[in-house]
């Protein structure tokens, strides 16, 4: 059970977050669209507090247990920078995120947020298949 403990204190966080933030200012708790009204000068008080979270919640964790998780990158960074903007393109297609549609949109069974991640975890199964016949 305790190799299940940092994932299910981050499940925890990500929820008690989420809702805190949609009590609180009655939005969602979206990454994307946090970054985007923070870039505008929106509520950047809020915004930023929840961006410095997300900085410094790794920190904290090192802090817990001892070490950051072990991460082996196995992209180039071109690679890396071409995903990024990819996803970025496609949070403002989907008008949201992994975060406000599979965290928030799922618990409040919101039909477009249904859709957004039937379509998140289609596309990831399709990405590793074809990658897995090609590779």
């Amino acid at each position: 059970m305790t190799g299940y403990l940092a994932s299910l204190s981050g499940g925890l966080l990500i929820g008690l977050s989420a809702i805190s933030y949609l009590i609180l200012t009655g939005r969602i708790a979206g990454i994307s669209g946090i970054l985007g009204r923070l870039a505008g000068g929106h509520s950047v008080l809020v915004n930023g507090a929840f961006v410095v979270g997300l900085i410094v919640g790794p920190l904290i964790y090192a802090l817990v247990f001892g070490a950051l998780p072990q991460v082996t990158l196995v992209a180039s960074t071109p690679l890396l920078i071409v995903a990024g903007l990819l996803v970025g393109i496609g949070s403002r297609m989907g008008s949201g995120c992994t975060s406000g549609h599979g965290v928030l949109g799922l618990a409040r069974l919101s039909p477009r947020s249904m859709v957004a991640v039937a379509t998140f975890l289609a596309s990831g199964i399709a990405t590793v298949t074809l990658l897995r016949i090609i590779g």
